[in-house]
């Protein structure tokens, strides 16, 4: 028999399991405070999962309010959506409008590699379509423990299976990411995943609950016991190093519902039949029905025992928790319900009218004609805990930023130069990423103009007048360890600047920002100046934050992983047969180099990969010199000056150089700029670009560079031969280079068994 309201009044001194489910003793008191009773079970579940951390921001929200400075405008107009809304909506020209944003899947993915990563994908895939946009494209920047490690072997296949399979059978193309590893990961892998979609601009839908005595229609898959206090609860814990714990507590996904689900929801928003949507994410139902309730001008009535299940013994605490995914929860009309579940039949998704919006502020909740669930919606969803965390900087961050890898040991000789570039090209960070991404298909629907090596993927958005977007995913957690404010910087940077050296214009923002516990003061001051650096550096760069994600508790046996805020950025080309591809293309073409080097190894892949080092400074971002780059790009996309250009990054020029030459096999003889040649070749100082062109090209090109202040130094010319040529210190083939290249991922696979 079901806890009633009723029953909750007659008997306050019932022991509830409110500590295994994730709430502190304070935050139980508060529960009885706000109801004036103790609550039901079905209230205890509801506010267990909505107060944890991954759904209720407890730990966050206070600074996340920062970014409220930002103005809610993009070089090509104002926000059409932003934070607060499922995901951010931005005006790209044309009537057209983008909705893009980034979420985490990291313990899951943990648990259950596969499945974890396969729902990541859908839930991301979910909060786009509720928007009104049909879902375009995917990205997954993801992070794992050391190559080597047995574990990685186990998680890494699964978590690429599970994104390829999801997005695959979806039929999304996955445009680009990230593959990234270092020993925090281990453990706690971070899945993370951006989802694009387009729409006409009053296509733009809203989640919210308005019009009493309108329904609410809970459409897609049947509820199950799959993922019962999954994302929500696990999101909140940390793990320890001895395995998966928590199989059951993960999602399980079908990509074909849920392929079912976009066509049926497109074709409904087509028949304006939905007045507010809401995906279930973390959380199911209590997310779904608190939030449409708390949005919208009255309250709900839902009956909890007509929701269809695939398990008929789930209690209704059960059904409120479950995170079951491909179901959807929508406000129609009276008038338009027929019609709803007559397109939900003709796509074979299960439809059910589960409840109606009502007068007053109470969402009630029925299981066979009894209330278990009478609160005010706006204290499930939106008014739980909000902590201000103890924030500390760290006293050992003095001592690691003195260990300055500027003073580290530095090749004496163009031999040791050759062997240092090719064990950073052989390096996990800086290999071949192809084992991971031809699992993906990066070129289904037909208008991937750029995918997966190049600095951004590249989507067409109109046929005929070639619109298009470009979208890159950067974060480096080395840099930002360092110094996190510096650290945010410069993944914002690099973000923007994968963007522009295509020829597009970036415009905004979305974030996941994945920390270790908040209740360590020194990740909280972490968290706190990543989110300042952002503020400023997205201030001066002109791109809004449209939304974003925040995941704390990335640690393992208390080790937290380092700071990792993954910046995805979203770029606007006017015509897409003017971008420009990263790989040197014509023999004869002068390659040249785009900004200004200085001695920057701090936090570099040379300092990791050549010292097993990390201290000092990161690079300084420079803002200014980044716009003029950009600018610079722009122009020589619209004109057509460019046969390349690569942005630089990690592992500087050299690496720049590498895949330039790899990417179609041209060789390339190069003359470094004056000065150290370990810094020329391996510093990773911001706002800098490697290009080639055709002599034709040069005059324009150096008065472009002259306009904007941008420094140009020729640094020699792309070859016919299949060797990279450093004058003066080394020469090595591109056999070689490949090799080294491509070998250390199908390796490492190969060789543990784990993976299977």
């Amino acid at each position: 028999m079901a806890d009633t309201v009723e029953n909750a009044w007659n008997t306050p001194d019932v022991e509830q399991p409110w500590a295994e489910l994730g709430l502190k003793s304070d935050e139980y008191d508060r529960i009885r405070e706000i109801l004036g009773r103790r609550p039901t079970g079905a209230e205890l579940a509801m506010y267990s999962v909505m107060w944890s951390e991954h759904c209720s921001y407890k730990s966050s929200k206070v600074h996340l309010k920062r970014f409220s400075v930002l103005e809610q405008t993009t070089p090509r107009g104002p926000l059409l959506a932003g934070i607060g809304d499922n995901a951010g909506a931005v005006d790209i020209g044309q009537g057209y409008a983008v909705t893009f944003k980034a979420e985490s899947h990291n313990h899951p993915s943990y648990v259950e590699p596969y499945q974890g990563a396969a729902t990541g994908v859908g839930g991301i895939v979910r909060d786009i379509l509720a928007m009104g946009a049909r879902p375009i494209g995917v990205m997954d920047p993801l992070r794992f423990g050391p190559l080597d490690a047995p574990d990685t072997a186990r998680v890494l296949p699964g978590v690429v299976a599970g994104v390829g399979g999801y997005g695959n059978c979806l039929g999304l193309p996955n445009i680009g990411g990230e593959v990234v590893f270092d020993k925090s990961y281990l453990g706690n892998p971070l899945v993370n995943a951006l989802c694009v979609g387009l729409m006409r601009h009053d296509d733009v839908k809203r989640a919210q609950a308005t019009g009493v005595g309108n329904k609410v229609i809970m459409y897609g898959a049947a509820t199950g016991g799959d993922g019962i206090g999954g994302a929500s609860i696990l999101a909140s814990e940390t793990f320890e190093a001895d395995g998966p714990v928590k199989r059951p507590s993960v999602q399980v996904g079908d990509p074909f519902m849920e392929k079912l689900l976009i066509e049926c929801t497109l074709e409904l928003f087509s028949e304006d039949l939905i007045g507010g949507l809401q995906d279930f994410g973390a959380a199911g139902i209590s997310c779904a029905t608190s939030e449409l309730a708390s949005a919208g001008d009255g309250g709900m009535r839902v009956e909890l025992d007509v929701v269809p299940l695939r398990d008929n013994t789930l209690s209704p605490e059960e059904i409120l928790m479950s995170e079951s995914q491909e179901r959807m929860m929508a406000v129609v009309t009276p008038d338009k319900v027929e019609r709803f579940l007559e397109i939900c039949r003709k796509w074979d998704v299960l439809a059910t009218v589960v409840g109606e919006v009502t007068d007053g502020d109470r969402l009630i909740i029925t299981w066979h004609g009894e209330t278990i669930v009478d609160v005010d919606p706006k204290t499930v969803a939106h008014e739980g805990p909000t902590y201000e965390r103890p924030i500390a900087r760290p006293a050992w961050i003095d001592e690691v930023n003195a260990n300055d890898a500027n003073h580290l040991p530095r090749a004496d000789s163009g031999d040791e130069l050759k062997g240092q570039l090719l064990a950073m090209v052989g390096s996990p960070n800086l290999c071949d990423k192809s084992w991971v991404t031809s699992q993906y298909d990066r070129y289904v629907r037909g208008n991937s103009v750029l995918a997966q090596p190049e600095d951004s993927g590249m989507l067409r958005i109109d046929e005929k007048t070639n619109l298009g977007i470009a979208l890159a995913t950067d974060a480096n957690g080395r840099f930002t360890f360092l110094n996190p404010y510096l650290g945010a910087q410069l993944s914002l940077c690099e973000s923007y600047r994968n963007v522009a050296v295509t020829g597009a214009e970036p415009v905004a923002i979305t974030d996941c920002l994945n920390f270790g516990s908040p209740e360590d003061p020194e990740v909280m001051w972490q968290f706190l100046e990543a989110i300042m650096g952002l503020v400023e550096g997205c201030q001066k760069l002109g791109t809004p934050v449209t939304g974003g994600n925040v995941s704390f508790y990335n640690q393992t046996n208390g080790d937290n992983i380092l700071p990792t805020p993954t910046v995805g950025m979203l770029g606007v080309i006017d015509d897409v047969t003017k971008r420009i591809p990263m790989g040197f293309a014509h023999e004869g073409d002068g390659i040249f180099l785009l900004g200004e080097t200085k001695e920057e190894l701090g936090g570099s892949a040379w300092s990791e990969v050549v010292h097993d080092h990390l201290g000092g400074i990161p690079p300084m971002p420079d803002f200014d010199a980044e716009i003029a780059l950009a600018k610079v790009m722009q122009a020589c996309s619209a004109e057509g000056l460019l046969s390349s250009a690569h942005d630089l990054a990690d592992g500087g020029l050299a690496q720049a150089l590498v895949e330039g030459a790899l990417r179609r096999d041209m060789g390339v003889s190069v003359t470094l700029p004056e000065g150290d040649a370990t810094v020329q070749l391996f510093s990773e100082s911001a706002a800098r670009a490697l290009v080639s062109l055709p002599a034709s090209s040069l005059a324009r090109m150096r008065q472009l560079c002259a306009e904007h202040g941008v420094a140009l130094i020729r640094l020699g010319e792309v070859l016919g031969t299949g060797t990279l040529e450093v004058r003066g210190q080394f020469e090595v083939g591109l056999d070689e280079l490949r090799q080294a290249w491509e070998a250390p991922i199908p390796a490492a696979m190969s060789a543990n068994p784990a993976q299977s």
